[in-house]
């Protein structure tokens, strides 16, 4: 789905899905970095546009690519744990589970914290709490990981379903490439002329 259910948020209350209403600002962040040509183009585009995002790095590409981590950082952006090796919640143990978000900590100084795939149980979150300041989720959800989604239906589920306090996943990852390289510019100007402004998460 572009848009978690309300039932879900409900869920997993001390999580963060959207920001505030009342502002017209919108969060943009992306997941599973960083990778060279990948998260190299994403660090140039948004310079572009002077825009700052929340990067929700894989433990693995963060370890593989120090230089990229300190590039996010030295570009103003923030950084998130994101696990080590991507490992989805419901598909292990609790202890793989922590084990693995702990195992990425030493590569990514952040105090944010966003599950792989989205996937949490509520009884989870307290021990994440423990080590993170903010569990980040979203609102929107861009699927421009999606394959056979083209690049315009990836803009039309970011710019038909954002507002006010939205917080948008892009993914700058091999997977998403083709729809990203095209669509992420297009939502930036179309968010920009709506008179967003961009705010980013602080590590």
């Amino acid at each position: 789905m572009v848009q978690p259910p309300l039932l879900l948020r409900w869920l997993f209350p001390y999580t963060v899905w959207r920001k505030s209403w009342a502002k017209k600002e919108v969060y943009l962040t992306f997941d599973d970095g960083p990778v060279e040509k990948e998260t190299t183009w994403v660090i140039n585009t948004l310079a572009t546009f002077g825009i700052k995002a929340t990067f929700f790095c894989v433990g693995e590409n963060a370890h593989r690519h120090p230089h990229l981590m300190k590039l996010l950082v030295d570009n103003g952006h923030s950084v998130g744990n994101h696990s080590y090796n991507h490992l989805p919640a419901w598909r292990c143990s609790r202890k793989a589970f922590f084990d693995n978000v702990d195992k990425a900590k030493p590569y990514i100084k952040s105090s944010l914290f966003r599950p792989p795939h989205g996937q949490l149980y509520p009884w989870y979150v307290p021990l994440l709490k423990r080590r993170f300041k903010h569990i980040v989720m979203w609102d929107v959800l861009s699927k421009d990981y999606d394959a056979s989604l083209s690049a315009e239906q990836v803009t039309n589920n970011v710019l038909n379903h954002v507002r006010n306090g939205s917080v948008i996943v892009f993914h700058d990852s091999k997977k998403a490439w083709d729809r990203l390289q095209v669509s992420l510019p297009v939502c930036l100007t179309t968010l920009q002329e709506r008179g967003y402004e961009f705010k980013l998460f602080e590590m």
